[in-house]
C-alpha cells in the first residue's frame, strides 16, 4: 500500500535553483562592476576638460523673423522647421522668445559650446579701453544729435523768413488796395461824413 500512495504522490511543483547558471550570472556581475571601477578609476586620474571662459556674443539673435507667419507642420517635419525656437547647438524646440534666451544664456547651452560660465577677469587697460570707446560713441552721437538740431533750426529759420516775406507782400498789397480806394472818394462826401482826408496834404 505505501508503495501505491508514493507512486501516485504529484510531481513537486517548488521553484528549483539552478545553483551554477546563478553562480554564472553573479559572477558576470562581479566582473561588470570591477570593469565600472577600472573605469571610473581611470576617468577621476584623467584631467579635467579645461572650457573656454564665456564670452560675448559676436552676432543678433533672430528673434522676429518668423513672427506673424503661418506654417503647417506634419509628422515628418523637421525638429528645425517646428514651430518656435530651434536650437542647432543642442538640437531642441523651444516654444517661446523669454525661454529661448534663457536657454542659449544657460550652462547646458554654454557648455555644449565649449564654454563655461566663467567670465574672463578684466585687465585695467580692457576697463580703460572699454570707457575710451563708449566716450567716442557718446560724442558721435552728439555730433549726429547736434547736427540734425541745427538741421532742424535752418529749416525753422528758413520757415519764418518766408513767412514774414509773404506778410510784407500782403501788407503792401493792402495799402495799394487803400490807395486805390482813397483816390476814388469824393472830397465833399468825405468833409460832409467828417474826413479831412485819407493821408493827403497836412494840416497847417
Amino acid at each position: 500500500m505505501a508503495s501505491n500512495s508514493s507512486a501516485n504522490r504529484p510531481d513537486d511543483h517548488r521553484r528549483k535553483w539552478d545553483r551554477d547558471e546563478f553562480e554564472k550570472i553573479a559572477k558576470e556581475r562581479l566582473d561588470k562592476e570591477d570593469d565600472d571601477s577600472t573605469e571610473n578609476e581611470r576617468k577621476r586620474n584623467e584631467p579635467p576638460v579645461r572650457r573656454e571662459l564665456l564670452k560675448q556674443r559676436e552676432y543678433k539673435v533672430d528673434l522676429e523673423s518668423r513672427l506673424g507667419k503661418s506654417q503647417v507642420i506634419t509628422k515628418t517635419t523637421p525638429s528645425s522647421q517646428m514651430g518656435g525656437y530651434y536650437c542647432n547647438v543642442c538640437d531642441c524646440v523651444v516654444k517661446d522668445s523669454i525661454n529661448f534666451l534663457d536657454h542659449i544664456n544657460g550652462k547646458k547651452h554654454q557648455r555644449n559650446l565649449g564654454m563655461s560660465m566663467k567670465v574672463e577677469r578684466s585687465t585695467l587697460d580692457q576697463v580703460k579701453k572699454r570707457f575710451e570707446l563708449n566716450k567716442r560713441k557718446r560724442e558721435e552721437k552728439k555730433k549726429d544729435y547736434d547736427f540734425e538740431s541745427r538741421m532742424q533750426e535752418l529749416r525753422e529759420e528758413e520757415a519764418k523768413q518766408k513767412a514774414y516775406k509773404r506778410e510784407q507782400r500782403q501788407d503792401r498789397k493792402r495799402k495799394a488796395d487803400d490807395d486805390d480806394l482813397d483816390s476814388g472818394v469824393d472830397p465833399d462826401m468825405a468833409a460832409m461824413m467828417g474826413f479831412s482826408g485819407f493821408g493827403g496834404a497836412k494840416k497847417k
